[in-house]
Formats: C-alpha cells, sequence, structure tokens
C-alpha cells in the first residue's frame, strides 16, 4: 500500500551510538544502537537486524535505522543494525551478488556480538541472548544465517554446530525462494540473487541458498507477516511454515490483518510494537 510505505520511509534516518567493521570491504559495516534502559540492571539482549530492499544495492541500512532505534530506545535492546554486499558491484539493479552476500551475512552472524560488547560494552550487551531479525531480504538473510549448520557439509558457509541463538523473528521474508520465483516477487529477485536466469543457477544454489530448504533447525522462529502483503505475499511465509511442518519443526507464523509490507519496519505503526513483543518472546 502507498500510504503505508510513505509512512514507513517519512522517518528521518537515526545516527548509530557506534559502527564497527567486521570486514574489510566499505559495505562490511554494522551500527550498534545502545539500550534506552535496562531491565533489573541487566546488560540487554542483542537484536541483530538485517535490512530490506529485494537484495539491491538501491537500498541499505538507513532505511531500517528507525526501526533499530525504535527497539533499542523504545523497548530496552541492543540492536546490531547490519550492512552488506547486495546487487552488481557497478551499483546495477540485479538482486544480490553471489556469493557476496551470504559471504558477509555469514561473517557477520559470526562476528556480531563481540562487536557489540567492545562497541557499547559488558553492561550493556549479553552475547549469551542474541535474536537474529530481518525485513524482507534481510528476513531471508535472518532465517539462513540461523541454518547454517544444517548446509549441506561441503557449503563454504556451512557451521559444524548450530549458532548460538535465542532465536529468529523474520519480519515478512522471503522465505522460500521457490514460491517466491513463482509468484515473480520483487521482480525477480529470487532468481536474480541465485545469479541469474540459468534454471541451472537457480536449482543448484537453492540448498546452498534458502531457508525453506534448511529445516528444521532445532531454532526458535517467528515469521511476522501482513496479510494485505503485496511486495512479499503471505503465501510466501505459508510455504516456508508449511516446508518447516513436513521437516517437524513447528513455527509460529503471526499474520496480521490489514498490514502490507511496510509497518513492520514502520515505529509508528502499531504493526512495530508486535514485531518488539515477538522478539521479547524470544529474547528474554
Amino acid at each position: 500500500m502507498p500510504n503505508e510505505e510513505e509512512s514507513a520511509f517519512a522517518h528521518a534516518p537515526v545516527p548509530p551510538d557506534a559502527t564497527a567493521a567486521y570486514g574489510e570491504l566499505p559495505d562490511q559495516l554494522v551500527d550498534f544502537y545502545r539500550p534506552g534502559r535496562l531491565i533489573a540492571g541487566r546488560p540487554a539482549p542483542l537484536v541483530v537486524l538485517f535490512h530490506g530492499g529485494a537484495w539491491r544495492s538501491a537500498y541499505d541500512r538507513a532505511h531500517i535505522s528507525p526501526l533499530a532505534a525504535f527497539l533499542a530506545r523504545r523497548h530496552g535492546f541492543a540492536v546490531a543494525s547490519v550492512e552488506y554486499r547486495r546487487g552488481a558491484a557497478d551499483g546495477g539493479t540485479l538482486a544480490g551478488r553471489w556469493p557476496d552476500t551470504l559471504d558477509d551475512a555469514a561473517a557477520a552472524t559470526e562476528a556480531v556480538a563481540g562487536l557489540a560488547v567492545a562497541a557499547l560494552g559488558e553492561d550493556a550487551v549479553d552475547p549469551r541472548r542474541v535474536v537474529l531479525a530481518g525485513h524482507s531480504a534481510g528476513g531471508h538473510l535472518a532465517l539462513w544465517a540461523a541454518a547454517r549448520h544444517v548446509l549441506p557439509s561441503d557449503s563454504r558457509w556451512h557451521r559444524t554446530t548450530p549458532p548460538p541463538l535465542r532465536g529468529v523473528v523474520a519480519l515478512a521474508p522471503v522465505a522460500d525462494l521457490t514460491s517466491a520465483r513463482a509468484l515473480d516477487v520483487c521482480s525477480d529477485a529470487a532468481v536474480q540473487f541465485l545469479g541469474g536466469p540459468e534454471p541451472e543457477h537457480f536449482e543448484a544454489r537453492l540448498p546452498h541458498a534458502d531457508p525453506a530448504v534448511l529445516v528444521p533447525t532445532g531454532i526458535a522462529t517467528t515469521i511476522v507477516q501482513g496479510a494485505t502483503d503485496i511486495v512479499v505475499p503471505p503465501q510466501v511465509a505459508e510455504a516456508f511454515a508449511d516446508a518447516s511442518a513436513k521437516a517437524g519443526q513447528e513455527i509460529q507464523l503471526t499474520v496480521l490483518d490489514g498490514v502490507g509490507h511496510f509497518p513492520l519496519i514502520d515505529p509508528s505503526a502499531h504493526a512495530a510494537v508486535v514485531v518488539a513483543e515477538e522478539i521479547t518472546q524470544l529474547a528474554w
């Protein structure tokens, strides 16, 4: 819905309290937001947030900074907002950059807890309570990063043990790449993300990149989805939930009536409060 998008993007970017690099390249950065309050004087859980934008270079972490600040200052989380390589290196319109986008998601999630403690202090961050979160394409990255231990053993991103997470909260995620391709989500973004129109690329790379294939994970997973989302339709989340159930893992699918794609990241919308509540359920 255009008015929902306008409202979400009307907020000015919120400068972080600190920024750190998890690699040597310009996009390998994380912005940190200090918790506005500590509960019972305890360090805050860490929310690792991946922004959306169809894995395209035109969209960076600035547009999700109001949500990051909202989660930190209103709801008491320490927040790490991750940047990553997107789209073509020349700034073109293609979605994702294989394999660089996934290289960055893996590297960031491995480094971010330590970076958060260094940036915000041990009194502000509890690195033992980490929740991954992300919106749209960022929701895909959050789900994928939580599933690296399920990747094929020969995958460059395979993790030998499950990541130490309290859970994942994915917001309107591109959670099932086959479903996203069938629905032409974000103008063929899923196909571009996996390396282009060649069918052999898509099929061969699905086992390394598709959260709906990488189940069960054994990690608590919640999806928050707008019922009237026309950017990433509810069928994509439903396909992921079905795949998870068939694999033996039930996930939490929270569908918000009358809500589209963008209120989930709009701190002035009630949907963002629901997002914070779902993160709280896993983080504490």
